[in-house]
């Protein structure tokens, strides 16, 4: 009998091998028959879809809006972040316009500190400014404290503003007493003039001025004696008698000296008679800045509609210190 010797190791692997080969080709062949009938499958089923019935439906397109179709009022910033930075340069506007109107009036508003702090309100609008740096979860807290401070300052501001409207009130309703005591007391100085003659300011009382009356008409000289007698020529033109002229002459010595060229640098009045402003005597003549007589004319004429005479206004000027 023949023993048959047992393969070795590598003879079964290269059997192995080979019969691995044969059937690769196999597998392969079945492979892509099973492709081929899933892509037919697939084909079918995507013809199907698309039968006209069962259409899909593409959306609509999107709206078109002009910019010109947008209104203007309708842009207010949406942003948080910039409304309160909005709210905070108008509160910090109101604030330095109130501060300037109490400076300007130089008026007692009734509180007796009238500066505006905004310190806190301009450091956290500066906070404020880096927002977009900042994680979102901080912006709200940043807003809230704008909006706070902001609401502190406008109370601040109108408290101050309604301070000051009061004074300016006040100021205008004294204004108007003021000048309606001067009329009436004009008013009646010019009634009490005639009783007493013109001559005295009654039984008892201080004399009325006197002055030297000028010789000659008007001279058309400028210096104060030229000034006086151009003035006393003037005098029967407005109806008043010589004994209207001392008044005449103590009104504008007090004024002007009888200086045509006098001016009053505080108040900007000018002239003989100190228009104020000077320009005012321009309805007189347009010489008024060099002519002393154009001075004397607008003069009397604001003395006549005023006071009626040049010892009223006298008066009221002892009385009150102007006329």
């Amino acid at each position: 009998m023949t023993l048959q010797t047992p393969p070795s190791p590598a003879r079964r692997d290269l059997r192995g091998i080979r019969r691995r080969g044969r059937r690769r080709p196999v597998v392969i062949a079945a492979g892509i028959a099973f492709g081929l009938v899933a892509a037919a499958g697939v084909t079918g089923t995507a013809a199907a879809s698309h039968r006209p019935e069962a259409t899909i439906a593409q959306p609509a397109a999107p709206e078109i809006v002009l910019a010109s179709q947008i209104d203007a009022t309708d842009a207010e910033p949406t942003d948080p972040a910039a409304q309160a930075q909005a709210v905070a340069d108008q509160s910090l506007a109101a604030a330095a316009a109130v501060t300037a109107d109490i400076a300007a009036a130089g008026l007692d508003i009734g509180i007796a500190d009238t500066t505006v702090d905004t310190a806190a309100l301009e450091d956290a609008a500066e906070r404020l400014e880096l927002a977009d740096a900042l994680p979102a979860v901080l912006v709200p807290s940043i807003t809230d404290d704008v909006a706070e401070e902001a609401a502190v300052l406008d109370a601040r501001v109108a408290e101050l503003r309604g301070g000051l409207d009061g004074a300016l009130e006040r100021k205008a309703a004294e204004e108007a007493a003021a000048a309606a005591a001067a009329e009436e007391e004009a008013r009646r100085a010019a009634a009490a003039a005639p009783a007493a003659g013109r001559s005295s300011a009654g039984a008892g009382g201080d004399a009325l001025p006197t002055a030297a009356v000028p010789s000659g008409g008007p001279t058309g000289d400028n210096s104060p004696a030229g000034a006086q007698a151009t003035a006393y020529a003037m005098l029967a033109g407005y109806g008043w008698g010589d004994d209207q002229f001392g008044c005449l002459v103590a009104l504008w010595n007090r004024e002007s000296g009888w200086n045509y060229q006098a001016h009053n640098r505080s108040s900007g009045a000018h002239g003989i008679p100190q228009a104020l402003p000077g320009s005012k005597m321009a309805s007189a003549g347009p010489d008024w800045e060099t002519n002393a007589a154009t001075q004397i004319a607008w003069g009397f004429g604001y003395i006549a509609g005023r006071y009626g005479s040049p010892c009223a206004a006298w008066s009221h000027s002892e009385s009150v210190g102007w006329y």
